[in-house]
This record gives structure tokens, C-alpha cells and sequence, in this order.
């Protein structure tokens, strides 16, 4: 039995839920997402809120019911409130900047390295060392992320590179010098 499935989906005023079979798209406030799901799962709406319901305990769709449900509610938080990654910088003279939309990193390479958004991705600095990624959609956010952290993913045993914000990395010790003959 699904226990995040069988989940009711709160659906705030201001948000449509438009469903068709095999794709749902969710309208509201910030934008409109439109994602596949499989044709047989169904959705019910009751009094603010969306179920969604497997047409049979097969194996399939008891692994599609609880992913449909978290997809679905996933649209729902993006176009109400958005979702957001941050990113931070460490390194002597690694920076961010930004020119218009684009996003310009210094990491230590001979050149600048540039990164366009995508539509619906917006870059945002809080200073030169902290990169916001913003969007509704929340796989794309991660996805534009984890690119950008990618470039200059940080080293261990200086810890230089880009991270995602209150990211752990594990240090090692390094070469220790020659001691004697």
C-alpha cells in the first residue's frame, strides 16, 4: 500500500489542474508545467484537493502511483511558490558574476566560463561567491545545479570548487614530506 499515494494534494486558489489522459498541466500564479503520466492512473478531485488512484495492485502501477502523486504535487509547489538551489564558491579568486541573464563563473581556467539559462531558470547573486538557481520546475533547477556545480566540482584536499550551500566535503590529509634516509 502507497502511503505517500494515497496523499491527498492540496490544491491552493489561484492554481487549475487541467487533466487529460496521460498529462496533466498545472497553471498558477508563477508559470504552467505540463507533465506525462501513464494513461491508466486516474485522479479524482474532492473539495480542494487531488487524489490520485491506481487502476490495479499490479506491480506497475503500485511503482507508478506514489511517483504520479509526488510529480504532480511537485507542479503544484512550483508554480505557488517556486523551488530554489543554492550554490557556493571556494576558492582564492573563483567568482560569479552576472552579465544580463547570463552567468559568468572565474574558476581558475584560462578563460571565463559562461552559462546560459534555460527558459523559466533565473540566476540570482547574493555576492560573488553565492549563486541562487530559481525556477518552478524542480528537476530542471536541480538539473541547471548540478551543471554548474559540475564545471569546478570541489577537490579534497583544499576544498576549491563550486558546492551546493551546507554541502559536506570530505578533506584528505595529502602528501606528507620526506622525513629521513
Amino acid at each position: 500500500m502507497s502511503r505517500i499515494g494515497n496523499l491527498p494534494i492540496p490544491i491552493p486558489a489561484g492554481v487549475e489542474v487541467q487533466i487529460d489522459p496521460g498529462v496533466v498541466r498545472v497553471k498558477g500564479p508563477k508559470g504552467e508545467l505540463e507533465q506525462r503520466v501513464h494513461p491508466a492512473m486516474r485522479f479524482e478531485r474532492e473539495n480542494g484537493t487531488l487524489l490520485v488512484r491506481r487502476p490495479s495492485d499490479e506491480r506497475q502501477f503500485r511503482a507508478l502511483h506514489g511517483l504520479t502523486r509526488t510529480l504532480v504535487a511537485n507542479m503544484v509547489h512550483g508554480v505557488t511558490q517556486g523551488y530554489r538551489k543554492d550554490l557556493e564558491i571556494q576558492g582564492v579568486g573563483y567568482r560569479a558574476q552576472l552579465e544580463g541573464k547570463t552567468l559568468v563563473l572565474s574558476l581558475g581556467f584560462s578563460h571565463p566560463v559562461r552559462v546560459e539559462p534555460p527558459e523559466g531558470i533565473t540566476f540570482v547573486l547574493e555576492s560573488p561567491t553565492r549563486i541562487g538557481v530559481q525556477g518552478i520546475d524542480k528537476q530542471l533547477v536541480g538539473e541547471i545545479a548540478a551543471r554548474i556545480r559540475r564545471i569546478r566540482p570541489p577537490e579534497p584536499y583544499k576544498g576549491k570548487g563550486v558546492r551546493y550551500l551546507g554541502e559536506r566535503v570530505r578533506r584528505k590529509a595529502g602528501k606528507a614530506g620526506k622525513v629521513g634516509k
